[in-house]
């Protein structure tokens, strides 16, 4: 993580003299919480609008094509396969709790509006942070630790350009289009339960999911896989690229701290982002 530079200024002036009127109270350490988490959240903003203006350069184009290659292609697999099983067990679930009130007919709306509302944008998200994301963060790791990183700098080479921004491309890219295979194969998953195994009538399982399915929710999980996106590049690029200020270790047990915080703090970002985009597009 980047430095705090309020900690820093006191720091260097704990030699001064305090006043009698500076003693210390019980609120002290929530105001350093407190503006520590200020400090990280301006840093990484700063960091994605500085990568983020990089994008639109004709010279991005081939990298931008191997990231989506290497983030939407290579996980693609991982994603259907998770959505398959996902819709199997929605299926599933959901017969069983519908064939109580007589309305297993309706199993239809509830795979599909479930997938493409929340699970769908969520859950591929999650995939993606834990096959790309912490390998994004583990190689750019290791160039900051190794000194590529530097080197670029010497070169006159803008690092953010060059190794963060066609990522944030190719994440605007891929996680959307995921998303729509993850909904795909899910719904083909219900049906596999629902239908084939538990004998729903399949002409009504596939009337409720055209019928029921809006425009705007699948706008809503488009919506959601582009925020997800963001912010999931945006840490693990982040975590990577300052991975020799971390105080906690340096090296490879730094490079191994910071792709485990960016996993995680990834994950945590996924569900509150998703709470937060679900409460302004209802």
């Amino acid at each position: 993580m980047s430095k705090d530079v309020f900690e820093e200024v006191v720091s260097e002036n704990s030699s001064l003299e305090e006043g009698p009127s500076s003693k210390p109270t019980i609120f002290d350490p929530f105001g350093r919480i407190a503006i520590r988490l200020n400090n990280n959240l301006g840093a990484v903003v700063l960091f994605f609008l500085r990568a983020f203006v990089m994008i639109f350069r004709i010279k991005q184009i081939p990298e931008i094509l191997h990231q989506i290659y290497f983030i939407g292609a290579r996980s693609a697999t991982i994603v259907m396969l998770v959505g398959l099983f996902t819709g199997m067990v929605m299926g599933l679930q959901l017969y069983y709790v519908l064939i109580k009130f007589g309305s297993a007919g309706v199993l239809g709306t509830a795979v599909s509006l479930s997938l493409i509302r929340e699970l769908g944008p969520v859950l591929t998200a999650i995939m993606i942070t834990a096959r790309a994301g912490s390998a994004m963060t583990a190689e750019i790791g290791i160039q900051r630790i190794s000194e590529q990183i530097d080197a670029l700098q010497t070169m006159r080479i803008d690092p953010l350009g060059y190794l963060v921004s066609p990522r944030i491309a190719a994440g605007l890219i891929s996680f959307p289009i995921l998303t729509a295979f993850f909904d795909l194969v899910g719904i083909m998953g219900g049906w596999v339960s629902g239908c084939l195994l538990l004998g729903v009538n399949s002409g009504s399982y596939f009337y409720r999911v055209v019928s029921s399915t809006q425009f705007e929710d699948i706008r809503g999980g488009f919506i959601k896989a582009l925020v997800f996106s963001i912010l999931v590049i945006t840490i693990c690029c982040f975590q990577g690229f300052f991975t020799h200020m971390r105080s906690d270790g340096h090296g490879a047990k730094g490079v191994s701290l910071s792709t485990t915080s960016a996993v995680v703090l990834s994950c945590v970002m996924i569900l509150v982002a998703d709470y937060v985009v679900t409460s302004f597009i209802l």
